[in-house]
């Protein structure tokens, strides 16, 4: 397609690629915007396209359709295809993920190659090289592209072979180690057999889409475990005599002491999958009776750019909450037990807040997800770097956004509280079971009742439910009397829709696939102000905020239940009233 000469002289002079070039001569992006999403692509070695749906400027869906119309290509739905039944073995495993591709077919001498860039001619000669074919591109919405990407990859015994090479990168977060800490490692944990299991449990994991993998040692055996989908699973049992070296090589590639074997030590590493995937890992060991035990946390920074839509928000939901991240000072407050997706729901906001003229600091232990644009700092408790004196340094650095990994004492709530008050937006967590019961836990740290109610403005309780799988889920046979006693209203169990039971298919796990997020969103409203002003109950709160319209976790899980995402088993196993 033909660009016009207006963008291309705009633009010319910063070598924007061709897909930018095409949505600024469409209109979709000017020359200013195209360019700062793509110098932000650069610094985060992201895809321009990732970098752009991830701002949120422009939706998958929409951008799909504008290339499909641009490039005379034809727009395909990915939602509608079996990744099961995509044809395999017509192009290298590397190739489709570094240029996030996916053959839908072969049609005689030519392949039909689903992308989101069809201006992409590198991809377009590298697969014509590889498979000496010819390409016929369809274009496909990003998101759903990126998944099915990679459901549709070989398996990781497969993809071990492939990505155990060059390609496949650790880069450490840290400093060099010293001479010593090399000699040291090349001699103990140059073992082949023991880095191939490393690299296959990683890509296991990844596959899997696991959050955490749990290497553990015992007298008689060693086992590794997965949490997919909240549940730990055990994924193999190497022998025990590999279980000094594994902890070594970690511990190198994570810049750990492998010397030291008597304390937790916490480090962090990357892997570099492809031309745009980086996939950190927080690693933390600890020392037990037969060996070290080594936990992994996959942090993928790519699901902080997911969007609100994708975290599971009802619509009344996501109103009030982007109607609280839109006011220019307050605090907003994320509740919910460890694991239930708080980090995640701050960083989806912030990654909304996230623009050239906003200046976001925030403080966290460790920082989990690097988002480009956001100073980020890791609290350091034994070098005196509390949540607090992070928070007194930002309020010397002329912020307008402050987030705060976690509220864990008076003086840290004293000085947000401070800040939300004086014209800054705050966002921070508590360990907390509700919304309602937050604001007497605050008043419970010692906090003035008037500052809780001049300073909170909305608090988000959350939790996070397996998804049932789409492809097998089945209608269950439920009692009334069992919805009833589940919290469903006798006027609710009308016929018109259906609970559902997982079942277990090859493309799922147990008969669910993936999490959603469960919420009670919760905006401080004046009677809930007076409430709290003059010392009121949790019940009080709760019952207030009730007859506002706000949903308890329970209610918004049964909410699920009726839209079919997830089943009534869980939802009750993750709610408790």
């Amino acid at each position: 397609m033909a660009v016009a000469d207006p963008p291309l002289r705009d633009t010319a002079s910063v070598a924007l690629p061709g897909l930018a070039r095409a949505l600024v001569s469409a209109g979709i992006l000017d020359p200013q915007a195209a360019e700062q999403i793509y110098r932000r692509s650069l610094a985060s070695r992201s895809s321009f396209i990732a970098e752009l749906t991830g701002t949120g400027q422009v939706s998958p869906h929409e951008l799909a359709h504008v290339l499909a119309i641009s490039f005379s290509a034809p727009l395909v739905d990915l939602a509608a295809v079996d990744p099961l039944r995509l044809p395999k073995g017509l192009l290298d495993v590397r190739l489709c993920q570094s240029y996030r591709i996916v053959v839908l077919a072969k049609r005689g001498n030519r392949l039909v190659v689903a992308t989101a860039d069809p201006s992409d001619q590198q991809a377009a000669e590298k697969i014509k090289f590889a498979s000496q074919l010819g390409v016929d591109w369809v274009v496909a919405e990003y998101d759903k592209l990126s998944r099915l990407v990679d459901a549709s990859a070989a398996t990781p015994s497969e993809t071990l072979e492939q990505l155990a090479s060059s390609e496949f990168e650790y880069d450490e977060l840290l400093g060099e180690p010293d001479e010593a800490q090399e000699t040291a490692a090349s001699s103990e944990v140059e073992d082949a057999p023991v880095v191939r299991f490393l690299q296959k449990m990683l890509l296991d994991a990844f596959s899997m889409r696991a959050s955490d993998i749990h290497f553990e040692p015992y007298e008689h055996n060693y086992r590794v475990r997965f949490r997919v989908d909240g549940e730990l699973r055990e994924i193999a049992s190497p022998p025990v005599a590999i279980k000094d070296k594994l902890a070594s090589r970690i511990k190198v590639i994570s810049k750990l002491d492998i010397s030291e074997k008597r304390i937790p030590q916490d480090g962090r590493m990357k892997l570099k999958i492809g031309a745009d995937r980086v996939i950190d890992f927080r690693v933390s060991t600890l020392p037990t009776l037969f060996g070290e035990k080594i936990v992994i946390r996959i942090l993928d920074p790519s699901s902080a750019r997911l969007g609100i839509d994708a975290l599971g928000y009802d619509a009344d939901e996501k109103e009030r909450l982007l109607t609280a991240i839109g006011r220019p000072y307050g605090m907003i407050l994320v509740t919910g037990p460890t694991g239930s997706g708080k980090t995640v729901s701050l960083y989806t906001c912030l990654n909304l807040l996230n623009k050239p003229g906003v200046n976001i600091a925030t403080a966290e232990d460790p920082s989990e997800i690097n988002l480009p644009g956001v100073n980020q700092v890791n609290v350091n408790e034994k070098a005196g770097l509390t949540f607090a004196a992070a928070l007194r340094a930002f309020l010397r650095q002329d912020p307008d956004i402050i987030m705060v990994g976690e509220i864990r004492d008076l003086d840290t709530a004293d000085i947000a509280i401070k800040a939300a008050q004086t014209g800054h937006l705050v966002l921070s967590t508590l360990h907390t079971n509700d919304a309602p019961t937050t604001l007497t836990r605050m008043r419970n740290m010692g906090i003035a009742p008037f500052n809780i109610a001049s300073s909170v403005i909305l608090i988000t309780a959350q939790r996070l439910a397996r998804r049932l799988c789409p492809q097998c889920k089945l209608p269950a046979d439920l009692p009334p009397q069992a919805l009833l006693d589940a919290g469903f209203r006798r006027e609710e169990i009308d016929g018109s829709w259906k609970p559902y039971r997982p079942v277990g298919c090859p493309a799922c796990s147990g008969g669910y696939k993936g999490r959603v997020g469960i919420y009670q969103v919760m905006p401080i409203s004046e009677e809930i102000q007076k409430i709290i002003l003059r010392d009121g109950s949790a019940l009080e709160i709760a019952a207030q905020s009730e007859r506002e319209g706000v949903r308890s976790l329970r209610r918004s899980g049964l909410q699920k239940v009726m839209q079919g995402v997830t089943s009534l088993e869980e939802v009750l196993g993750v709610t408790n009233e």
